[in-house]
């Protein structure tokens, strides 16, 4: 047996479109062994072993035994995946079955966070948005977790939108752009593994917290769905993390427990580090039994022997700053003269324009107003400014210019750690001010504070160059954090977020865009999910008659991908029945009749006609996926 796995495996890898990252792709292979790939079966017919064992021979014919050759790739011992049982360790049972074994996928679940039309209330919106969490058995997944195909690129800095015509790289080929992905955020992880596979230093997210007053529908399986769902996240999550990398998990009560078993079972219980609670509002006095004020940050590393935490840097009184860059305490003095022969007309030569980080000219100006001079020549002030020892530090509406004065003993950079009491970095009150003071009202409901996510980001000790993911990204909080810190420390942190939902558009991308804006530099690139059955989706859940309904069942039936358990002929027979039902049952109905598997267009089939994938998403596509 363990031979004939051996031999099966080494065969297949010679497929190039079975293999990603090294990895053999079960369901790509079952996928074109349903189709009757001629390339799969010829390649199959070429060892005498497979030949024997998954061909008959009928007459002068040589027929591929389908259902035997899935079977057998279907089973467990070949290629074992990530759902291990964990039979000698404490795990989380859903009847009889251990959740880290379960193989459904559960493609989406009702979000927490609501964007906030007039006066309307969270009650209101529930009401209003109708969301499916789905659950695919094993059977019924084939092409559904293959990369898909890119579409709508365009880079977005303060001065709009412009069109993409490449990437930039660094020297080893890796992205060096921020990116924001729109769609299903399980397929976009599945679709970023091709290119960022253990390279991302961290991660954050702030996924549905499962309570009741989340849930936009009934579900009786709700808690073992959402573990489910959660499963299939992480385990992706995982793969592209850096070995030194780390995951943080905001939750609260209502899952904090199962959401840490399941974590121990997907990153190793020897990989937690801390669980750390969140003072995030203010307490209640009509609650129930305790106003509660915190929740929970879950903390993981990908190897804990690999990581090295961030510290808050011991001030010193006399030289109270830190330079992050150079990794030295310093001072400052102003950069121009005081005093005497400090004036224009004292050293003409030393009165000249800087530049200020908002790209605005700066003059050297005594306190009187009148003009006054630097402290060296032009020359030496550029290149004092390129090797960072000039601060500009904005007084009032005008740029005050200061000399870094470094400690002179340098020393060792002296650290304490930070505690696991998140009490002093904002609360979702501050998240939802900052965000209507960029937009000018209240737009989401209880962000959280991007101070919040740039403590996280020191705990995880995230420097220059490294990748941090969120793709439960929401209003977009985490990619302001990692601006912010870029302009507070002059780093070149990348972020990637992932969103579905069309408050991207709306919410997200424009406060990333507003964000830039007020700090005056940074750019990110958009990429949408090329959409097939994803579009008839949307349309249903925001279909007000049955008369949309019925009309979308015509066009379903012309151009939609239909699960195969969908009989044409048997609906429309029973087209009476099918009026009669309520909107909602409708909905749910239509729904259920897509195959989930084409929800977007895969990469494997970027160059099929009937996708219509422009020339230059091949052009953006292959370059995302093959310039590795």
């Amino acid at each position: 047996m363990e031979n004939l796995l051996d031999n099966l495996k080494n065969l297949l890898q010679k497929d190039e479109r079975l293999v990603s990252e090294g990895e053999l792709l079960k369901n790509k292979i079952i996928e074109l062994a349903i189709k009757l790939d001629k390339d799969l079966i010829k390649l199959l017919l070429s060892d005498k072993q497979m030949k024997e064992i998954f061909f008959t021979e009928v007459g002068n014919a040589t027929i591929f035994d389908k259902d035997k050759f899935i079977k057998f790739v279907s089973n467990k011992q070949f290629l074992p995946d990530s759902y291990t049982a964990f039979k000698n360790k404490i795990g989380l049972i859903e009847g009889d079955d251990f959740i880290s074994e379960k193989k459904e996928v559960v493609l989406s679940w009702p979000y927490k966070d609501c964007v906030l039309e007039g006066g309307m209330t969270k009650e209101d919106q529930k009401r209003d948005e109708i969301f499916w969490n789905q659950t695919l058995a094993p059977d019924e997944i084939s092409r559904l977790l293959d990369p898909k195909v890119f579409t709508n690129a365009k880079r977005i800095d303060r001065n709009g939108e412009h069109k993409l015509d490449k990437f930039r790289t660094d020297e080893n080929g890796d992205i060096k752009d921020n990116l924001i992905i729109e769609g299903n955020n399980l397929l976009a992880l599945h679709s970023l593994k091709k290119r960022f596979a253990g390279k991302v230093k961290l991660i954050y997210i702030d996924p549905p917290y499962n309570r009741e007053a989340d849930t936009f529908y009934n579900d009786s399986f709700r808690h073992s769905s959402w573990l489910t769902f959660m499963k299939n996240r992480l385990e992706t999550a995982k793969d592209l993390l850096r070995p030194n990398g780390v995951i943080f998990i905001s939750i609260d009560d209502e899952e904090q427990a199962y959401l840490k078993v399941l974590c121990d079972e997907v990153f190793n219980r020897e990989n937690f580090i801390a669980s750390m609670p969140w003072k995030g509002r203010g307490g209640r006095q009509d609650a129930a039994y305790v106003a509660d004020i915190h929740e929970y940050v879950l903390f993981f590393a990908k190897d804990k022997n690999k990581f090295i935490a961030g510290g808050m840097i011991k001030k010193d009184e006399r030289f109270p700053k830190f330079d992050n860059k150079k990794g030295l305490y310093y001072k400052t003095q102003l950069a121009r003269k005081w005093g005497s022969n400090s004036r224009r007309e004292d050293r003409p030569n030393l009165f000249y324009a800087i530049k200020a980080p908002d790209g605005s000219n700066v003059y050297p100006k005594l306190p009187d107003g009148a003009d006054g001079c630097w402290r060296w020549s032009k020359e030496k002030m550029e290149r004092e400014i390129s090797e960072g020892n000039i601060e500009f530090i904005k007084e009032g509406n005008k740029w005050g210019v200061y000399q870094k004065i470094y400690k002179p003993r340098e020393g060792e950079i002296r650290t304490q750690k930070f505690t696991t009491w998140l009490d002093d970095v904002g609360t979702t009150a501050i998240g939802t001010k900052e965000l209507e003071d960029l937009f000018g009202k209240k737009i989401f409901k209880y962000p959280k504070p991007p101070s919040l996510i740039k403590r996280l980001l020191q705990i995880g000790n995230v420097q220059d160059r490294d990748f941090v993911l969120d793709f439960f990204a929401g209003s977009g909080t985490t990619a302001q954090a990692v601006l912010e810190l870029n302009k507070e420390d002059g780093g070149n942190r990348q972020f990637i977020l992932c969103e579905q939902l069309d408050y991207v558009n709306t919410v997200t991308i424009p406060r990333v865009k507003k964000v830039i804006e007020k700090l005056g530099s940074g750019d990110f690139v958009c990429l949408e999910l090329m959409k097939l059955n994803e579009n008839f989706i949307e349309k249903i859940q925001k279909a007000k008659t049955k008369e949309e309904l019925r009309k979308l069942w015509e066009a379903m039936k012309e151009k939609a991908f239909l699960s195969y358990k969908v009989d044409i002929k048997t609906v429309d027979k029973n087209a009476k029945d099918f009026k009669d039902l309520s909107i909602e049952d409708q909905k749910r109905f239509l729904f259920e009749c897509l195959d989930k598997n084409h929800l977007y267009v895969n990469y494997s089939e970027i160059d099929d006609e009937e996708y219509g994938v422009s020339e230059r998403d091949k052009m953006i596509n292959k370059e995302f996926y093959d310039n590795r």
